[in-house]
């Protein structure tokens, strides 16, 4: 059902990241269950409209890279991947580690860079590793960097989705994480010069910020665990329990749109129930404008009264 003048998205990503599983439980510091925010992401997921083609994490899955949490990672998102017939991409963090990620998610010994290319119906998503041992910043390499090039020489059918940790942009609501961020980005910009990447991916800030990479937009979604709090109140930094969200981009032939999904419920105070759609669907196009932008129609005037009865 197309409701005004956009088609449906010809692509749905659900984009997580910094879900920093522990394994046997622990808490980070000793009061945020990782777990608890993934499950909560995955009761999102069940509940779209338009389930996603693809599930990217961009990094951080693992918050002391153990192999039991690697392996309940994949016991919890797998299924529901293959439920809803997405593909999942993983994408190393600074908190990842290349040996254990490796042998976890992809059953290899490969503990080189963890650089993949994913065909999601002829939508390319290539997970770029960004990360350095034993540090928290990211970098390139120049072999990546020329393996990225070699990738992006063909496009192809429907563009591609840059995947990575590290996201190339400033950070002005939490300077000192410019300390921490991807080194030396003009080589990365050069290498996606005139590439079909249409938009970049990536978390590690635990906040949710946007702008543009080489002429290229990108989104940071938050993360899973805890969030990092960009207004606090006499810190120097405050990571916080709340705010927790992923995003969601739709891809359309000309364009992709980013949406922030909370991960917790709030109370609602206005509504219709769900088996209103199929009656809105049955409308002609006329009837619907009439009916839900029309001011004083029965529709907006009796929402508030209706809500209540609920």
């Amino acid at each position: 059902m197309q409701y005004g003048q956009y088609p449906a998205p010809r692509f749905t990503v659900a984009h997580l990241s910094d879900v920093h599983l522990l394994a046997h439980g622990v808490r980070q510091y000793g009061v945020v269950e990782p777990e608890d925010g993934l499950r909560l992401a995955i009761d999102r997921l069940r509940r779209l409209q338009r389930t996603p083609d693809a599930l990217v994490f961009t990094g951080d899955l693992a918050d002391k890279a153990e192999p039991e949490a690697y392996a309940r990672l994949r016991e919890l998102v797998e299924p529901v991947a293959a439920e809803i017939g997405a593909q999942v991409v993983w994408v190393m963090g600074n908190h990842d580690e290349r040996a254990p990620f490796a042998r976890g998610l992809f059953d290899t010994d490969d503990d080189g860079p963890q650089d993949r290319v994913h065909d999601v119906g002829g939508l390319r998503i290539v997970a770029l590793d960004t990360s350095v041992a034993e540090y928290h910043h990211g970098e390139l390499d120049a072999d990546q960097l020329a393996w990225l090039r070699e990738v992006l020489s063909t496009p192809a059918e429907h563009g591609t989705v840059l995947a990575m940790h590290h996201p190339p942009i400033p950070v002005p609501m939490l300077e000192i994480a410019a300390v921490i961020e991807l080194h030396d980005q003009g080589a990365l910009a050069e290498a996606l010069e005139g590439s079909d990447v249409r938009c970049i991916l990536g978390g590690h800030f635990h906040y949710s910020s946007y702008s543009t990479f080489a002429g290229i937009p990108v989104s940071v979604a938050s993360a899973g665990c805890y969030t990092t709090d960009p207004a606090p109140l006499d810190r120097f930094i405050s990571g916080v329990n709340g705010h927790q969200s992923f995003t969601m981009a739709h891809v359309y032939d000309d364009r992709v749109v980013h949406t922030v999904v909370p991960l917790a419920d709030a109370p609602e105070v206005s509504g219709y129930p769900s088996d209103v759609r199929e009656q809105v669907e049955l409308l002609s196009a006329e009837e619907r404008r009439e009916i839900l932008s029309r001011k004083d129609s029965f529709f907006n005037t009796g929402l508030e009264d209706h809500s209540a009865r609920e």
